[in-house]
């Protein structure tokens, strides 16, 4: 199977193209400028697996939770390229992503934690399956990190930026963290074998069909709100 992955959903860009001879693809934190770096990493990773979009089996578009901006370009290019090539696009969520990255690393329970700003983490638990891939076992979700229930016994390794947003995360029962792992992102080359499973299983969908995943409608506090979060008025 031949499947293209894209993520622009926090501060880094990724693409990864899996084919019968491996991964190859790009990582790079850019902060800014998500919607004109994606295209041209694409055509590199293309470029560099020696395939034309068309020759693809089907696109894994990374759908959040993450920054509204960044969600969106994630799922307009992976639209528009899946549209014009006639292929099929599966959804795959940051959060997954980053119990992917901790599972290859021989984790088996993991509490995957992004930094969601205005004093909250979109977070989610994840069990390893037999075939490694993460199977859910909380909705993503986001909140304040002292509110953060685990459903595991034993060790929980965590992993994600919103562990060095906020530390109190790592106080957490069974909490283990890996060094580096407080600052992992999603990376494309773990999205795209899960979406190559879901391919495989007849999970793609026309490309129209393909939503963000926005686990908080609400982008900004309001003057009250922010006043609070520092301690009240000064």
């Amino acid at each position: 199977m031949r499947v293209l992955a894209l993520d622009t959903a926090t501060e880094a860009c990724s693409v990864a193209i899996l084919t019968e001879r491996g991964v190859c693809g790009a990582f790079e934190e850019v902060g800014r400028g998500h919607a004109e770096r994606i295209l041209m990493m694409v055509d590199a990773a293309l470029e560099q697996a020696g395939l034309a979009l068309g020759m693809l089996d089907g696109i894994a578009a990374s759908v959040g939770p993450g920054a509204f901006t960044g969600v969106r370009i994630s799922v307009s290019v992976a639209q528009g390229l899946a549209f014009g090539a006639g292929l099929p696009v599966v959804a795959v969520s940051t959060l997954e992503t980053l119990a992917c990255q901790a599972m290859r690393g021989g984790a088996d329970q993991v509490l995957a934690c992004l930094d969601a700003r205005m004093g909250e983490v979109y977070w989610g638990c994840y069990r390893a399956a037999a075939d490694g891939h993460p199977v859910a076992c909380t909705a993503p979700a986001v909140g304040a990190a002292t509110t953060i229930e685990l459903p595991f016994t034993g060790a929980v390794h965590g992993i994600g930026r919103g562990f060095a947003a906020y530390p109190a995360l790592a106080a957490l029962r069974g909490i283990r963290l890996s060094p580096g792992a407080d600052r992992a992102l999603p990376d494309a080359r773990d999205m795209v074998r899960l979406g190559a499973k879901r391919l495989e299983a007849g999970e793609g969908m026309d490309p129209a069909q393909l939503t963000p995943l926005y686990v908080r409608d609400k982008v900004a506090l309001t003057e009250s709100e922010r006043v609070a979060a520092k301690g009240g008025p000064r």
